[in-house]
């Protein structure tokens, strides 16, 4: 495992010190968890990004029709009134 020095606002220090308490860990685990979770976070987004890349690269793109599907799924047409 690898140690080192993280700053961070006095308020962000308080915040992580009651989050701590709450689930009756200590700041460390939390810090180390928190800093995992946005590692992974933003491997994956990355990794998401270069494979759209990749797609767009190789002209991989969405049919006018298809996303006509999908605006139509989340977007309620017109009514007159």
């Amino acid at each position: 495992m690898s140690a080192f020095t993280v700053r961070v606002s006095e308020d962000t220090s308080k915040r992580l010190d009651q989050l701590a308490a709450k689930q009756d860990r200590s700041r460390s685990y939390m810090a180390a968890k928190a800093i995992e979770d946005f590692v992974a976070r933003e491997e994956w987004q990355l990794a998401e990004i270069e494979a759209g890349i990749a797609e767009a690269e190789r002209g991989e793109f969405a049919s006018t029709d298809d996303v006509a599907r999908v605006i139509a799924k989340y977007v309620q047409p017109a009514t007159g009134s």
